[in-house]
């Protein structure tokens, strides 16, 4: 065996990611590449992949278009290479036979159309003029993209490892990764039975093996295989290659031609998970028994959709093992525990259709240092380790699988492997009967005082009363909200300051003891890595305060910084509770708690005792109210909790969920980075400028936001939206129209309940125009929701208190 001794990179795993990312890296100029293969190309899940390419169906920006991409990329790459992708652009339906995927493919329609995927809502009569052979009669529509289809998974495979080969990528079947060779917290390298590689960097590409290579490391890839089907038929009469893909999630099932007959996919309610211990090593073309009897309900709905497949004969009926992720998003990026460890792996069974957009995006981040699409949702530091635990992977991959093909109501959440984390005051509130949800493992409640179950539907939930309820306390009087799942930090040591003053776009240090700042942290291109609060403490200690879902990229991103310095970063989030108090008497409900007056200006922080604990109290907001967050030591919770309740007897503080949250912060456009704000977003078109102190000498994206700011008024701008129509409801991806013109689509919402409208903070451009107030107001504004259209107004400033008059009363 010629093994290389070492490479700049080192890819491991020779499926359709593998090489993708090789294919990728060199067309990036980065040619010193090594793919290792422990036996051959398309190895594990890709060989036996289904092989639809299809566009539409997502509501992520990101999805979309490394969809498109991908699409364009099997389109071309044989007249590079000399070898077919066998793509055939033969169409794609889907279609829906109830209301409320009526409404969801609606929704993506829309958003599917303004990112330039040409999709058409079709009558079931159209969808039997496509598709003879399937049942319409119980259709309300169909969703048609005449340029999707399908590809083979082996030859596209195939296409992209020669073209990296063409541009000088080494690549070796047969060859299994053993080990990972590091130096501290780095990777150098990689071990084989025919001895180590050194490499800068490693990508781990290993599909469903992914997760035990990734142990080896000290790396968390939380992903689990599953039993997936698929049933071909005997030729069909009627049946040809050019017939379109048609997918039914409603049936639990997708068709395509194959050989003559029928594919018939499946994605059952209920997945099987497989070889949840260990998936074996020399598991590489292997097939699994299908269980018929578990399965038989399911293909008999789907069969029931093309009735001719019920009488044809059955050439084979195929399982093999497919790996999903908790939240069916994709293990992707560069992992927390160690540096230039880089994972794509946990597909979710669309890893061909998206695998060219994958492995670009991947090899963009290598190549330059930073992604260049939004990896929030799909980033591998938003998992936590508890998550590859044998019994949470075995219970949630139940559900995962199934989900696929349910349709995706904007409040459901999934039910399986939850109460993972509790707060401290879990069974304290439990007799004001929370509705919770699972917040990255946490058990928190949404709105209090609601008992049974919610139907799902695209219409107000059935505890919209309750949430409207805490929203007006808030406003009114005051709430108490239980926050203890941020990620909170304690840095401290002789260079603490410097440290967090380099991290940070804000002046954070040099205000002595006691104050709260608001601040990004950037990365070198000036757009936003971080969103959060820092507390100076005192000269040497400082309190770090992020959401939930940026807990390890926080913690990540502060230990690489600190480095080689007098400065330590401790994550002690388990340690301490987070109260917040909030909401015009909230001063005078703390003052009873506390027994003392309360001076406190706003940003201010200072240690505070309430009944027998000592508690930090910040005062600052995050519904746009006069508030204060406590930070309790956790084993004191429940002391302050009850102290706070007494309280606030006779002054209306009433228990808030996180629905009021989040309508509350939404009428005052604050941001929520993961929803309305992410890694591609610069920190002025993002609205957050007055949160930069460009007067410091040095922090990290210093030079590009002056750049940015040099290069004249902002054309691009994240700004409020509110529908004017109270009965209308935002969710996410809504079309927003200036003058009829697409400009941009709502990126996270609400129910303003004070404004008295769904409201949602939207990214518009501008084009070549200075998008102002003026520019806004200059032409009638409208969105889409469900295929009706409703006027609209915006505003760069906050439709509430834009002043902030409340906040520093």
């Amino acid at each position: 065996m010629n093994l290389p001794e070492r490479a700049r990179v080192v890819v491991v795993g020779g499926g359709v990611i593998g090489t993708s990312v090789a294919y990728h890296l060199a067309k990036a100029g980065v040619t010193d590449v090594l793919l290792l293969e422990r036996d051959r190309l398309t190895a594990g899940t890709t060989w036996h992949a289904a092989g639809l390419i299809v566009t539409f169906g997502s509501l992520s920006e990101t999805s979309t278009r490394l969809r498109q991409y991908t699409r364009d990329l099997y389109a071309s790459l044989e007249a590079e290479t000399g070898l077919s992708t066998g793509l055939r652009q033969c169409g794609f339906i889907e279609v829906a036979a109830d209301p409320g995927r009526l409404e969801e493919y609606r929704r993506v329609a829309a958003f599917n159309r303004h990112l330039g995927v040409d999709v058409h809502e079709i009558s079931p009569a159209e969808v039997g003029k496509l598709f003879p052979l399937a049942r319409t009669d119980d259709l309300l529509a169909g969703f048609y993209v005449a340029e999707d289809g399908r590809a083979n998974p082996v030859d596209v495979t195939m296409s992209l490892a020669k073209g990296a080969r063409l541009r000088g990528v080494t690549i070796l079947e047969g060859v299994p990764v053993t080990g990972t060779l590091r130096r501290g917290d780095t990777v150098t390298g990689v071990r084989t039975p025919f001895g180590d590689v050194e490499a800068e960097v490693v990508v781990n590409c290993a599909g469903m093996w992914a997760r035990q290579l990734g142990e080896e490391a000290g790396v968390s890839v939380p992903l689990q295989a599953a039993e997936h089907y698929y049933l071909i038929t005997e030729p069909i009469d009627g049946v040809s290659s050019d017939m379109p893909v048609l997918e039914d999630p409603g049936s639990y099932g997708y068709f395509r031609e194959e050989g003559g007959g029928l594919l018939v996919g499946l994605f059952e309610g209920a997945a099987a998970p497989w070889s949840v211990e260990r998936v074996p090593d020399g598991f590489a073309f292997g097939t699994l028994p299908p269980d018929w009897d578990r399965m038989t309900p399911y293909l008999s709905k789907a069969m029931r959709r093309i009735p001719v497949t019920e009488e044809a004969g059955v050439r084979t009926f195929f399982c093999g093992p497919e790996s999903f992720t908790p939240d069916l998003a994709p293990v992707f990026g560069e992992s927390p525990e160690l540096r230039n460890y880089f994972v794509a792996a946990g597909m979710n069974s669309i890893g061909i259709l998206t695998g060219g957009g994958i492995g670009r995006a991947l090899a963009t981040w290598i190549a330059e240092g930073r992604p260049d699409v939004d990896v929030t949702g799909m980033h591998i530091d938003r998992l936590q380790p508890y998550q590859r635990n044998r019994s949470y992977r075995g219970r949630r991959t139940v559900e995962a699988l199934g989900q696929v093909y349910a349709t995706h109501f904007p409040y459901k959440a999934f039910s399986s492997a939850r109460d993972a984390r509790r707060s401290p005051l879990h069974d304290r509130v439990a007799p004001l009967r929370p509705y919770r949800r699972d917040v990255s493992g946490w058990e928190m409640p949404d709105v209090y005082g609601f008992e049974g179950d919610s139907p799902l539907s695209w219409g107000r939930p059935a505890w919209f009363p309750q949430w409207a309820a805490e929203h007006a306390a808030a406003r009114a009087d005051a709430v108490l909200m239980d926050m203890s799942f941020m990620a909170k930090f304690l840095v401290q040591g002789d260079d603490a300051a410097a440290a967090l003053e380099e991290l940070s776009a804000n002046r954070v240090a040099g205000f002595g003891e006691g104050r709260v700042t608001y601040t990004q942290w950037l990365n070198e291109g000036g757009t936003i890595e971080a969103d959060l609060t820092v507390t100076q403490l005192d000269d040497d200690r400082f309190w770090v305060v992020a959401s939930d879902t940026a807990h390890r990229h926080v913690l990540a991103r502060l230990r690489r910084h600190l480095a080689g310095r007098h400065a330590f970063a401790t994550d002690v989030t388990s340690g301490w509770a987070q109260l917040n108090v909030q909401g015009p008497r909230s001063r005078e409900i703390l003052e009873a708690a506390a027994g003392t007056e309360i001076t406190l200006p706003f940003r201010g922080a200072a240690e505070l005792e309430i009944g027998y604990a000592r508690v930090l109290c910040l005062r600052i907001t995050y519904v746009g109210e006069l508030g204060y967050e406590l930070y309790i030591p956790t084993e004191q919770a429940v002391h302050v909790h009850d102290e706070l309740v007494a309280a606030g007897e006779g002054r209306g503080l009433r228990h808030a969920g996180l629905k009021a949250l989040a309508s509350l912060r939404m009428e005052k456009g604050y941001r929520d980075y993961g929803h309305d704000i992410d890694n591609t977003d610069d920190v002025l078109e993002a609205g957050l400028g007055f949160a930069v102190a460009l007067d410091k000498e040095h922090f990290i994206g210093r030079d590009a936001v002056l750049a940015r700011k040099a290069r004249g008024p902002l054309t691009r701008r994240l700004v409020q939206v509110l529908v004017t129509d109270p009965a209308a409801l935002l969710y996410h991806g809504e079309v927003v129209r200036r003058g009829g013109q697409d400009v941009g689509y709502v990126r996270a919402a609400s129910y303003g309940h004070t404004l008295g409208g769904a409201v949602g903070l939207a990214m518009l451009d501008a084009g070549t125009e200075v998008l102002d107030q003026a520019w806004l107001d200059a032409e009638p504004l409208t969105v889409e929701i469900a295929g009706v259209t409703y006027p609209a107004r915006a505003s760069i400033r906050p439709l509430y208190d834009p002043a902030s008059a409340r906040v520093r009363v």
